[in-house]
């Protein structure tokens, strides 16, 4: 649940950062990254208007699957859709692979590409669930919507199989590298906690226990470790409000920080202390360092850009200079190209868009 509300919310309510006012697109070469973005090359534009995002890479490094809820393909909340990564142009339509009924999220491949899962309500029915009001003071809030639950289905929609089926909240699900596990976050113990389970729904294992919202999670690429972002309540105010906004199915997402666990849940640790929303990570290939999307340098909320640190902590260098938003860094899975979502090129009408490009290592 990396909900795409995010840049619209954020963007109504806040300014830009005033450090990223004098970038401008690079006329030269590529001209949908900023001079500064020295890790992107080849950026290319996938989807045009809308909110797309949370587009995640196929394991032959050739489609993305990804959630859209753009009202010229006939829909009213988030679906889920597929395409390659070859160039599109404005008015090009992918391909629906979800019900069309109830709001889905996170969907992600599974081994040869023909199958994946991903969370959907539609099972409580074909309307989708009214989104909540923002909170106390205008503060934004995330939904936890207990009708979501995980599935199987294969590239024409077609459900093959209910991988969850505990009361509440159950998404948010990623596939580990070779295939075999996958990771969720789900409220089964009356906190948002992450949980790994087979491929096929069984050996449920519960991962995290401290409280705070545990999500996002993904797999390091020898499958060892999981990098995810939480929200970690310390005073007995922050504790107070934040249980009373999980009973009533919320969560504020504008504090979060990084942390990295093994897939036993031993070696817990925090990898970053930057304050403001941190979230979004996604282990570099070599699994020594961590992209993210974070808005700690605003103290507004916006700009949100992509970053990258080292699994230790140190090390922390901006990868995106966009003055609205650029989050949902992925890598493909050889390595050589990196897919985001962003506000950047759609022409002010606060569309959030998929961008590819290919990654150069500094």
């Amino acid at each position: 649940m990396k909900y795409l509300a995010v840049p619209l919310i954020f963007l109504m309510a806040t300014s830009c950062n005033s450090k990223n006012e004098k970038n401008t697109y690079n006329p030269t070469t590529d001209t949908l990254k900023y001079e500064q973005e020295v890790h992107l090359q080849n950026v290319r534009q996938l989807t045009f208007g809308g909110d797309n995002a949370e587009a995640y890479w196929s394991y032959d490094s050739e489609q993305l699957i990804f959630q859209s809820n753009n009202p010229e393909w006939g829909v009213e909340c988030d679906q889920i859709f597929t395409m390659d990564i070859s160039e599109k142009q404005s008015g090009f339509e992918p391909q629906m692979i979800s019900t069309g009924n109830g709001r889905t999220t996170c969907a992600y491949f599974l081994p040869g590409d023909s199958t994946f899962v991903y969370s959907s309500t539609h099972e409580n029915g074909m309307e989708c669930p009214t989104p909540p009001e923002r909170g106390a003071s205008g503060a934004y809030v995330w939904p936890i919507y207990d009708t979501y639950d995980i599935y199987k289905a294969d590239m024409d929609g077609n459900i093959i199989a209910k991988l969850t089926d505990e009361p509440g909240y159950d998404a948010e699900p990623t596939v580990s590298p070779k295939g075999d596990k996958i990771v969720f976050t789900s409220d089964r113990s009356g906190d948002l906690e992450l949980y790994i389970m087979d491929t096929d729904g069984s050996n449920v294992i519960q991962i995290t226990d401290e409280l705070g919202y545990d999500g996002g999670a993904f797999f390091s690429p020898d499958g060892s470790q999981l990098i995810f972002r939480a929200s970690r309540p310390q005073s007995e105010e922050e504790v107070k409000k934040y249980r009373s906004l999980l009973q009533d199915g919320l969560v504020e997402p504008t504090n979060m920080e990084l942390f990295i666990v093994n897939v036993d849940g031993t070696g817990l640790s925090q990898i970053t202390d930057l304050g403001n929303a941190n979230w979004a990570p996604y282990f570099h290939p070599s699994g020594e360092k961590v992209v993210f999307s974070s808005n700690h340098q605003s103290q507004r909320g916006f700009p949100f850009n992509i970053f990258m640190i080292n699994i230790d902590g140190t090390g922390l260098e901006q990868v995106t200079f966009d003055e609205q938003f650029d989050s949902f860094p992925m890598f493909s899975p050889d390595g050589k190209k990196i897919v985001f979502s962003s506000n950047r090129n759609n022409g002010g009408d606060r569309s959030t868009n998929v961008f590819v490009a290919d990654w150069v290592d500094q």
